[in-house]
């Protein structure tokens, strides 16, 4: 049967096919679609699966890696960035193995569209001593992450498979394989001396560990794949994973002559690398260019010849997401001859805009309050779709998941211990990320004796990659009903006794709570003070049926122009009129969702509501 089918939902297919019944996953694009298609496919097949959103990406690997000690194939599901926070169990689970099989898929965002950096997962498996798969295509991901399970389960360790943003997000049609029914069962075999290993059992781990990887460094499955005309030519391409795609997409152009130059070779295992082949083509070419996203992992690892070519000296950008244009670029300054490359079109780009929290959007309210409450404090940010209060001018700082507490906390001792005037200070930090990794955090600040606000903005679910469901909600990944976890009682669990909950939407209470929780950080028996500022996202149906709907508009006559509304608020519906020479500003009626936010905004009371709808 043949399917169209998301490189995401492609990786979920290969999984499924090849026995997977364990996948264990947090949120984060460009990964975000892999679990939630693992489980409608499973459904739609009658395979009976177990999937679930993990607080974080240590847990989900945790619980996969156990599921594969058993015997099991399972999968951990996350983004590059989350691979960090896992990066503890990897390195651990590399000298451990496994019994099943277990594939780490981490999905790279080259560029970076949607991350912090755009670090590339095959350094850190090569780091880990883990073996990795880049597959080019939605169906090479499906293929590749079949071949992941059945590796992993011979050689008894993890393997990562890493799909980039392009390759997630693509569609291919391909033909699909029956997902047969799993009979296997688990079963524990207690060997503490490996699966509790101490240090000096951790050495002789490690040394099996290496000795694998030199055999599969041997292994034919593995030698390059050799994609163009097999007639020699002057110069090698080697490449892998969505660069290669670009790579062979060049060379089949009729409009440059490419393929007279260069031979074309495809990596689908670039950690470890196959050396047989490394050493044909340093034997059997005058140059070799090596086209990767986005560290040099092929390219460390073929050696120091003055014959190889890519990011080490600069013939391959070393940083940002690739193109034809730049790999075209690149071949012609390597071979130090034009090429012809077909011109680009020259087609003139639209101007760029801005991101900005979406219209309605409660975290836009609890951000204005917070600089009505504290108008000169410091603000510490986190990860969510909150980062964009930086438009606003509300948040100073973005490290990390969870690092909002912990940045907040370590500003307090800063200024205390140097006796200097402390300023007010404020975290900030979305529901979801405050289960992810902010419990330790505050934990770790209440014990220190930090003071500040901590403003936890709670609109019920994980709204930037795709509303997925928290803890809050008890709402499994497969949409049956868990346990629900409120966030009073766990911040309550980490010694916070100045706890307030406040509706955004309502401005002038959480202004006034803001700064009565910014009085209690002062107070002599104060603290932390925590308020959860709570209002549904307006991306869940359910949220936007339950709101009150005002028909809003902004009286011209008494609009000056000053852009205040704009620059303080930066709702979407709020645009400067067209060819108008005084600036002045109107709704937009097919943004505006109506949550009348903006009336009080206007410090000419310009803006308006007409009514209900």
């Amino acid at each position: 049967m043949q399917q169209v089918m998301l490189g995401n939902e492609a990786v979920a297919r290969g999984l499924l096919e090849n026995g997977c019944t364990f996948t264990y996953a947090y949120p984060g694009t460009p990964s975000s679609e892999i679990l939630p298609a693992f489980l409608k496919q499973a459904k739609t097949e009658s395979i009976s699966v177990h999937g679930h959103w993990s607080v974080n990406e240590k847990i989900a690997l945790e619980s996969a890696f156990t599921a594969a000690m058993t015997g099991m194939r399972a999968a951990a599901v996350m983004k590059q960035v989350g691979l960090n926070v896992a990066a503890d169990a990897f390195l651990s689970v590399a000298y451990l193995g496994v019994t099943g099989g277990l594939v780490v898929v981490s999905a790279d965002d080259p560029g970076p569209n949607s991350s912090q950096t755009e670090q590339d997962s095959r350094m850190f498996a090569m780091f880990a001593k883990v073996p990795v798969f880049d597959p080019a295509t939605p169906e090479e991901a499906s293929e590749f992450a079949g071949r992941a399970l059945k590796l992993s389960e011979e050689i008894k360790l993890p393997v990562l498979l890493r799909p980039t943003a392009t390759l997630c997000h693509a569609r291919q049609n391909f033909a699909l394989q029956d997902i047969l029914p799993q009979s296997r069962k688990p079963e524990f075999i207690r060997e503490p001396q490996r699966w509790a290993a101490t240090p000096k059992h951790r050495l002789q781990l490690h040394k099996s560990l290496n000795q694998k990887l030199l055999e599969l460094a041997a292994d034919s499955r593995f030698d390059f794949a050799n994609s163009s005309d097999p007639n020699k030519k002057r110069y090698a391409i080697i490449a892998s994973g969505c660069a290669w795609s670009l790579a062979a997409d060049l060379l089949n152009e009729t409009a440059n002559n490419f393929a007279e130059q260069f031979t074309l070779y495809k990596v689908d295992l670039p950690y470890p690398l196959h050396q047989g082949a490394r050493d044909k083509l340093l034997d059997n070419y005058e140059k070799i260019i090596v086209i990767e996203e986005s560290m040099p992992v092929i390219e460390y690892q073929m050696g120091n010849s003055d014959r190889v070519f890519g990011r080490t000296d600069g013939t391959i950008p070393n940083a940002g997401a690739l193109t034809p244009e730049i790999i075209a670029e690149a071949l012609n300054t390597f071979a130090a001859e034009q090429l012809r490359p077909k011109p680009a079109a020259n087609v003139t780009p639209p101007p760029g805009q801005r991101p900005s929290l979406c219209p309605g959007c409660p975290h836009r309210s609890s951000f204005y309050a917070l600089k009505k409450a504290l108008p000169k404090g410091i603000y510490a940010g986190d990860i969510g779709c909150y980062t964009l209060g930086i438009n606003l001018g509300a948040l100073d700082t973005c490290l990390c998941m969870g690092a909002s507490i912990s940045q907040a906390g370590s500003f307090y001792q800063t200024f205390a211990e140097s006796g200097e005037t402390i300023p007010p200070i404020a975290a900030i930090i979305g529901d979801s990320t405050f289960y992810h990794s902010g419990i330790p955090a505050l934990i770790n600040a209440r014990w220190e004796g930090s003071r500040f606000v901590l403003l936890l903005v709670d609109n019920s679910t994980t709204a930037m990659t795709g509303n997925q469901p928290t803890p809050a909600a008890g709402i499994r990944a497969d949409g049956s009903q868990g346990a629900a976890l409120d966030l009073e009682t766990l911040v309550k669990g980490c010694g916070i006794e100045k706890i307030n909950v406040v509706d955004p939407y309502d401005q002038e209470n959480t202004i006034a709570v803001l700064k009565e929780a910014q009085q209690y950080t002062l107070a002599e028996n104060g603290g932390i003070a925590v308020v959860i500022a709570r209002r549904g996202c307006l991306m869940i149906p359910e949220e936007r049926r339950r709101l009150t709907v005002f028909k809003m508009t902004i009286a011209e006559d008494e609009c000056t122009g000053c852009g205040y509304c704009i620059k303080a608020f930066e709702c979407p519906a709020l645009v400067l009129k067209k060819d108008d020479v005084e600036k002045r500003v109107v709704i937009d009626p097919v943004i505006c969702v109506g949550c009348g936010q903006c009336i009080d905004i206007c410090p000419q009371e310009a803006i308006k509501s007409e009514g209900r709808l």
